[in-house]
């Protein structure tokens, strides 16, 4: 369900005003604005356009947001490429290179990065497998690995751990599941030895009796850019001061979410307001209770105006040629457009 937005009560005015026989069009013209489509999850990384949407940070950029849900990365994708969605927030796939290289696609801007001393994914393993001597990331050799689909961030992670532990890639065992909630289950069994995953899923499951938290994702890719802001290229081309504007609401949101969640620099009150302002759109299936410090464990650092960690993107593009999962022919330049944001 979209939620209303200004447009949305314009037209439902009209439709008051025109029955009462009055006049509205100074109302109708007091909202013009630029009517556009967010693809989201109902994940904490996505925080920044929910702040934004429910603080009027959208609005004051003169931009009416309705928010299209989706349940990976991938669909999102396909839906910036084909124009039904205006911005995503999710991880770099091959599926959105293989747009970028097909000048369908562009990377604007910075979402969620990996940072030491802040909590991030953590590396699980079984019960079973710590038991039996799996108790640090430099035994991961010669074990399995669960990950959802060949060329996700899953599988990404898997091979730099093996990298920075210096043992072939070939060394760990990858068994895609498709969903995360087999991985779990495989896990919890014992079908497979290892994972990585984010904190408000990594945490409860490690408090669990099942499962074992053995390291940090932070200690091996330490600047990972797990989530970048992207547009189609029609929108960076003909439209770049909306893109502007988007990503000036989009980071007033992260600097909300940062102050109150991962510096805590905001007050204990504040961060309590910002929970329940994302409650209706993270966990909102659940109790508020129970969904409160999911949330808060779910916490991530998101770059401060949306800056972009180049470094990190080459190093995933690098990657994903080197397991030719993309043609060799990507580069940066078509797979990003680093004129919106601040860049390292």
């Amino acid at each position: 369900m979209r939620a209303l937005t200004k447009r949305g009560f314009v037209k439902l005015a009209a439709a008051a005003g025109i029955a009462a026989g009055v006049s509205i069009a100074p109302l109708g013209t007091a909202f013009a604005a630029d009517e556009i489509t967010v693809g989201a999850l109902r994940f904490t990384s996505h925080a920044p356009s929910f702040i934004a949407f429910e603080r009027g940070y959208f609005a004051d950029e003169g931009l009416e947001v309705n928010f299209e849900f989706f349940q990976a990365a991938q669909p999102m994708a396909v839906a910036i490429a084909s124009g039904d969605v205006d911005f995503g927030i999710t991880a770099i796939s091959g599926g959105l290179i293989n747009l970028a290289e097909k000048g369908a696609i562009k990377v604007v801007g910075g979402g969620l990065q990996e940072e030491p001393g802040v909590d991030g994914q953590m590396i699980l393993v079984s019960k079973a497998a710590f038991d039996a001597g799996l108790t640090t990331p430099a035994q991961l050799k010669g074990k399995s690995f669960g990950i959802t689909q060949t060329g996700s961030s899953f599988h990404y992670i898997a091979h730099k751990i093996a990298d920075k532990e210096g043992f072939a890639r070939s060394e760990i065992t990858l068994r895609p599941l498709q969903k995360v909630g087999a991985v779990i289950g495989a896990l919890k069994t014992g079908q497979i030895d290892a994972w990585a995953i984010v904190p408000h899923i990594a945490k409860p499951l490690a408090a669990g009796p099942e499962i074992e938290s053995i390291g940090m994702v932070a200690d091996y890719i330490p600047d990972y850019q797990v989530t970048t802001v992207f547009t189609s290229t029609t929108m960076t081309k003909d439209k770049p001061d909306l893109v502007k504007r988007f990503l000036a609401a989009f980071s007033k949101g992260a600097a909300d979410f940062n102050a109150a969640l991962i510096d805590k620099t905001a007050s204990e009150e504040e961060a309590e307001a910002l929970v329940q302002l994302l409650h209706k759109y993270v966990y909102n299936d659940q109790p508020y209770e129970k969904a409160a410090p999911s949330i808060r464990n779910g916490a991530m650092r998101i770059n401060e105006g949306a800056k972009l960690n180049m470094t990190s993107i080459a190093d995933q593009l690098d990657w994903f040629k080197s397991e030719k999962l993309v043609p060799e022919t990507v580069t940066m330049d078509l797979l990003v457009d680093p004129s919106f944001v601040e860049t390292n």
